[in-house]
């Protein structure tokens, strides 16, 4: 399912810029490093190989974690920073060193200074989401920023510094500097969506042995999000249904598959957002971004599934084959990508049901 449509010419930036060109959409890996050439997104430390994706550009975590008594959005009139500083509010219960790594619990919540920061051009927003691999661990993620009311939503020419809050539901993790949890995307002008695919669950089965997805093992044990060798049997029980449906348990975790092979073509880019809230008692994906190339036979992505991370809500719920739980909304690129997804390697290129990289 691909849009066809005839490639936009390429958006030049440089660094006197001061505002966008008229071609709208979302911007490519060349054009986000021109951006970071012209200073528009800066980081405290060199930038590294690998951050830039086709359609994003994977944010870093800073030296220091706050664990905080609970969410918050700083509003229109203050700062992150100043809200942390109040002590009267006591948002932040204590201070935490990552730059050796440390341990962050199930069940709190922590702020963490990414090392990223933008100076946007006007005309230009930027959007965030979880990466895939920390959607898949059940790692609840949201970027917020200096002045925001929204979380994972950047204003058009914002200028500042960026936050992650981290909140970590079925394992403990050990984070560490520099560890990729989050991506950004940047979009010239207002989102604009090009069409709507709606997705299904696949409860047919995977392979010879029926299985259709798994459910998280609580107290499982830590998760080193450096790690890539963790037994899978000791975080993840292999789940078959009976009968085409699986029942969720209200509060678990599950990862599982959609029945659509899902493509995305050069010139569009693709983020996952719910059917419809009232449809169930489930929230069906964390991380949504889906780079140009995912799924291309063109980029060895032949047959590739959306993987959903599916969590249980209030009661028990059915989940029948075939049922719609997730919609792809598409949005044009301002030009193709100078590489597609799974060029260089992807762990989930022609993924069908596939667990995060941690697991081997």
């Amino acid at each position: 399912m691909i849009l066809d449509m005839a490639a936009p010419s390429r958006i030049v930036i440089n660094a006197v810029m001061t505002s966008v060109s008229d071609i709208l959409g979302i911007y490519p890996r060349q054009a986000i490093a021109d951006l970071i050439a012209a200073g528009h997104v800066r980081a405290d430390a060199p930038f590294e190989d690998g951050q830039l994706q086709p359609a994003s550009l994977d944010l870093r975590l800073g030296a220091t974690a706050y664990r905080l008594r609970a969410s918050f959005l700083p509003g229109k009139t203050r700062t992150v920073k100043s809200c942390l500083d109040n002590t009267q509010r006591g948002l932040v219960l204590t201070q935490i060193d990552l730059t050796a790594g440390a341990v962050l619990e199930t069940g709190c919540v922590y702020l963490v200074p990414l090392q990223e920061a933008l100076n946007l051009p006007g005309g230009l927003s930027a959007s965030a989401n979880p990466k895939s691999s920390t959607g898949r661990l059940d790692v609840f993620t949201r970027v917020i920023t200096d002045h925001g009311e929204q979380f994972d939503q950047i204003k058009d020419g914002y200028d500042g510094l960026l936050y992650v809050e981290i909140a970590p539901r079925t394992y403990p993790v050990l984070a560490k500097q520099g560890e990729r949890l989050v991506q950004i995307r940047f979009r010239a002008g207002a989102p604009e969506f090009l069409r709507a695919l709606t997705v299904s669950i696949d409860l047919t089965g995977f392979g010879n042995d029926g299985i259709v997805g798994y459910r998280a093992r609580r107290h499982a044990g830590l998760v080193d999000l450096a790690g890539r060798d963790h037994a899978a049997d000791d975080f993840w029980e292999p789940l078959r249904a009976r009968h085409g449906m699986l029942i969720l348990d209200p509060d678990e975790f599950y990862i599982l598959a959609s029945k659509e092979a899902v493509a995305i073509g050069l010139n569009e880019a693709a983020e996952m957002a719910p059917v419809a809230l009232e449809m169930g008692e489930f929230r069906a994906h964390y991380a949504g971004f889906f780079d140009p190339g995912f799924g291309l036979d063109s980029a060895g992505g032949a047959g590739s599934r959306a993987v959903l991370e599916v969590r249980g809500r209030d009661v028990p719920f059915i989940l029948e084959d075939g049922q719609p739980v997730a919609k792809l909304l598409f949005e044009r690129m301002t030009d193709a990508p100078d590489i597609l997804y799974g060029e260089g390697g992807s762990h989930y290129q022609a993924q069908g049901l596939r667990l995060s990289k941690h697991f081997v």
